[in-house]
């Protein structure tokens, strides 16, 4: 039932930009963080950004801090990961996700995510 659907990557040149977007739903997502995460190539899936209920409590991993931007907007249970200046690096399959039980707290990167985004592959050509 509950949905997050993915949108917005693509091949880009390094140094472009792109927009991802996330559209949940399938439940209340009252006090939840959300998260970005990616995959490169043979690698893990790491934690990259996350975002609190309010908007007001951000993070992001180091490698991707000045770079990306993560928002929300609540109205229409979306979130968004701008992605600036990319770099060959960048090139992952990028996910979404919702955290579980959700507490109206800052994210951490001990949140919680129970909900999964299919993934949109990001590719970066130098």
């Amino acid at each position: 039932q509950v949905q997050l659907v993915e949108s917005g990557g693509g091949l880009v040149q390094a140094g472009g930009s792109l927009r991802l977007s996330c559209a949940a739903s399938g439940r209340t997502f009252n006090g939840c963080v959300m998260g970005w995460f990616r995959q490169a190539p043979g690698g893990e899936r790491e934690l990259i950004a996350a975002i609190s209920w309010t908007g007001g409590s951000t993070y992001y991993v180091d490698s991707v801090k000045g770079r990306f931007t993560i928002s929300r907007d609540n109205a229409n249970d979306t979130v968004h990961l701008q992605i600036n200046t990319l770099i060959p690096e960048d090139t992952a399959v990028y996910y979404c996700a919702a955290e579980g039980f959700c507490t109206y707290t800052p994210p951490s990167r001990r949140t919680t995510y129970a909900y999964w985004g299919q993934g949109t592959h990001v590719t970066v050509s130098s």
